[in-house]
C-alpha cells in the first residue's frame, strides 16, 4: 500500500503568500477510471481533504486542478473537486472539437479556466485536435496546457506559434530524447516564449529526467536557463499526487522536491513571479491581496 506523506518539516524554501500550485490532480469517490486512460492512483484516494493537508505543509494558498487522464473526457470528477475546494481552486479540463457551447458554459461556470492537450499514451485529447480546441478555448479567454514529447517541438513550432490562446508548455517540456541549454529544441522554446503567448511549467521533473534525483541535473540545467531568459513566463506545480508512483519507493519527498525545483529559480523575486504573478496572468486569477489566507 502506498502512503502519501501529507505533513512534516516544511520546505526550506518559504513560498510567497498567494502561492499557486499550477499542476496537480485530485479525486473524489464515485468516479471510476474510463477506458483509454490509466487507472486511478494507488493507495487511498488523493481527495480534497488530503490535498488541503498537503497545501498547509508545503505553503500553498491556491491551486489549479488538472483533469486526470484516468477520467479521459469526462470532467465530472474535476467539477466536483472544484466545488469542494471553493474559490481557491480553478480547473484545467478536457474538451474536444465536439464540445458544445452549452457544455463550455457549464465548464466555465464550474470554475474551469483552461483545457489540456496530452499527446502521450493515456492522454484524452492529442495534438490532432490542437487547433479546434484552441479556437474554443480562445472564445472563452481560456489557456491551454500542452504536453507532448518536447524532443519533437521543431515539428510543431509553427502550429504552436499560431495559437490564439495563452498556453503553457507542460512538465519541463518532457524532452525524452534529452536536451541541453544549447539544443535547438530550447531555442524553439525561447522563440515561442518571445512570440507572446507561451509559458513554461516546472512540474513532474522525474518524468523526463535521465540523470534522476535528487538533483535532476539535466532538467535543472535547462530549467535554470529558461528561468533566467524569461522569469516572467515560468509557473510551477507540485504534480501531486505523483500518479506514476505505484510503490512507496517511487514516491518523492515533496518538501525536498519543492526545495530542489524552486532552487532553479535565481532569487526570491523570480520565485514570487513563478508562484504568484505569472500564474495570475496565465490562468487569469484575481490578484492576491495580502492577508487573504
Amino acid at each position: 500500500m502506498l502512503t502519501r506523506t501529507l505533513s512534516g518539516t516544511a520546505p526550506k524554501t518559504k513560498l510567497p503568500e498567494g502561492a499557486v500550485d499550477a499542476q496537480m490532480h485530485m479525486y473524489l469517490p464515485g468516479y471510476p477510471s474510463l477506458p483509454g486512460g490509466p487507472g486511478l492512483p494507488v493507495g487511498s484516494l488523493p481527495d480534497p481533504a488530503q490535498y488541503r493537508q498537503f497545501m498547509k505543509w508545503i505553503g500553498i494558498d491556491r491551486v489549479i486542478i488538472t483533469q486526470g487522464n484516468a477520467h479521459q473526457r469526462d470532467n465530472s470528477n474535476l467539477n466536483a473537486c472544484l466545488a469542494e475546494m471553493g474559490d481557491l481552486a480553478r480547473g484545467v479540463c478536457v474538451i474536444d472539437s465536439a464540445t458544445t457551447d452549452a457544455e463550455l458554459e457549464q465548464l466555465a461556470a464550474a470554475g474551469n479556466v483552461g483545457t489540456r492537450i496530452m499527446d502521450l499514451p493515456g492522454g484524452a485529447v492529442g495534438l490532432s485536435e490542437l487547433e479546434a480546441v484552441d479556437v474554443k478555448a480562445a472564445s472563452l479567454g481560456w489557456m491551454l496546457a500542452v504536453q507532448f514529447d518536447g524532443s519533437n517541438i521543431l515539428d510543431h513550432e509553427e502550429r504552436l506559434k499560431n495559437l490564439k490562446s495563452r498556453w503553457v508548455f507542460d512538465h519541463h517540456g518532457k524532452f525524452f530524447a534529452g536536451v541541453t541549454p544549447d539544443s535547438p529544441q530550447i531555442d524553439a522554446v525561447k522563440r515561442l516564449i518571445d512570440s507572446g503567448k507561451c509559458w513554461f511549467k516546472f512540474a513532474g521533473v522525474y518524468e523526463s529526467s535521465k540523470a534522476g534525483g535528487p538533483d535532476y541535473a539535466d532538467v535543472a540545467a535547462v530549467a535554470r536557463d529558461i528561468a533566467v531568459y524569461a522569469p516572467e513566463r515560468i509557473v510551477w506545480g507540485t504534480n501531486w499526487p505523483h500518479n506514476l508512483a505505484r510503490e512507496q519507493a517511487d514516491y518523492p519527498d515533496d518538501a525536498a522536491l519543492t526545495d530542489t525545483v524552486l532552487g532553479w529559480l535565481p532569487d526570491d523575486q523570480a520565485r514570487h513571479l513563478a508562484l504568484v504573478k505569472n500564474p495570475e496572468e496565465l490562468y487569469r486569477l484575481p490578484a492576491w491581496k495580502a492577508g487573504s489566507n
